[in-house]
């Protein structure tokens, strides 16, 4: 099974051939953040987590922008954010539903015995493992706080 990077090297030569200019540059823009991962972790080759990481933080800051996008009435702008953050996507594990993510984060307290508020870092340190790439951050944190009464 080819890595995710060789996947999208041959994704962004059928595009280019598909004169998909929306979807090639996005993979361009994917290749490079993981060339400067692998450039920055000083190796020949980046793992599919590695990647995924690239993927997530990428995703992350497309949604951030077509928010601020939306926000200054610069819908062409948004819509080019999220036309990208739907190549990114395509790369990305399934996301986690939150009755999956509310059964985890439960195994989680019990691993670990939280008790209260005070608790979320071991909470959270145990849960990531589990969920990392699989479901946004800033939602797992609000829930297990949540769960800890926090």
């Amino acid at each position: 099974m080819p890595s995710l990077l060789e996947q999208m090297s041959e994704n962004l030569k059928s595009a280019m051939k598909g004169g998909r200019k929306d979807e090639v540059s996005t993979l361009r823009m994917i290749l490079s953040e993981a060339k400067n991962k692998r450039i920055e972790k000083m190796v020949e080759q980046i793992s599919d987590a590695d990647v995924v990481d690239v993927l997530s933080s990428m995703k992350k800051k497309r949604i951030e922008a077509a928010e601020l996008y939306d926000k200054g009435n610069r819908k062409d702008l948004s819509d080019k954010e999220r036309a990208e953050i739907l190549v990114i996507d395509q790369y990305l594990p399934k996301q986690l539903d939150p009755a999956e993510l509310e059964k985890l984060i439960a195994a989680a307290v019990a691993q670990t015995g939280a008790q209260g508020p005070k608790d979320m870092g071991k909470v959270m340190a145990a849960l990531m493992k589990d969920v990392k790439g699989k479901a946004d951050g800033g939602l797992v944190s609000a829930l297990v706080k949540k769960k800890l009464g926090a």
